[in-house]
């Protein structure tokens, strides 16, 4: 079987610029210029339905939104996560 180890594992790191830099760190900042990349570029505008109104907006802001809405969501289960 295997056995456990005690001490904890440092996270994988790389050297930029001399600095130490987390993979995961490195990750966020690619996906993170990616996700703006995609909303800068999709201006045009689309009709959502909201239950009863229709609503137009540009697409961009529709795009934001829900980015936003991820992101608080996704924080929110990690750190509920984190807690047991």
């Amino acid at each position: 079987m295997a056995q456990k180890t005690s001490g904890q594992q440092a996270p994988s790191t790389l050297t930029v610029k001399g600095r130490n830099v987390r993979i995961r760190t490195i990750g966020i900042v690619v996906l993170t210029g990616l996700a703006i990349w995609f909303i800068a570029v999709n201006t045009g505008s689309v009709a959502i339905r909201l239950w009863v109104p229709i609503v137009t907006l540009p697409l961009w802001a529709v795009l934001a939104v829900t980015l936003v809405a991820g992101v608080v969501l996704g924080g929110y289960l990690a750190r509920r996560r984190a807690r047991r």
